[in-house]
């Protein structure tokens, strides 16, 4: 993974419409930003799932699509480990796990403005374009 930072995809409107901004995007990582907002909650009076699973979900397609073009999610899970208020400021950073030919794995962590772990999300990536030859993956790791 090069941890240089390169010049910013254009955000997506989906994510747009939420607010997700993207910061120190990079080959194989990605950092989105999102505030919590009163139209975002759900009965409970916290922010719902979808909308936490969205921001993580965001960096794991800049993450990967950075890391190879052409590239969609394949599966993905989330843990919600906390909840999240109106006016929280929740930041989710996702890193490359595994890089072979044709998928990859990324795991995102998503914090609040305290630094508590709010979610846990993994996902997997599948390319569409094959390259040519994958990164070294270090000795005794999965491909």
């Amino acid at each position: 993974m090069n941890d240089t930072p390169i010049d910013a995809p254009q955000i997506a409107p989906a994510a747009e419409h939420l607010g997700i901004s993207l910061e120190l995007p990079a080959t194989g990582r990605a950092i989105t930003r999102m505030t919590v907002r009163e139209d975002m909650l759900n009965q409970y009076r916290s922010l719902h799932g979808g909308y936490l699973f969205t921001l993580a979900d965001t960096a794991f397609s800049y993450a990967s699509d950075l890391a190879a073009p052409i590239s969609v999610a394949m599966e993905a899970s989330i843990s919600f480990r906390k909840a999240c208020e109106v006016g929280d400021q929740l930041t989710a950073v996702c890193e490359q796990r595994s890089l072979s030919r044709r998928t990859g794995v990324y795991d995102v962590t998503v914090s609040n403005q305290h630094g508590d772990v709010v979610a846990l999300f993994r996902g997997t990536s599948y390319r569409a374009k094959v390259i040519d030859s994958p990164p070294e993956t270090p000795q005794g790791a999965p491909s």
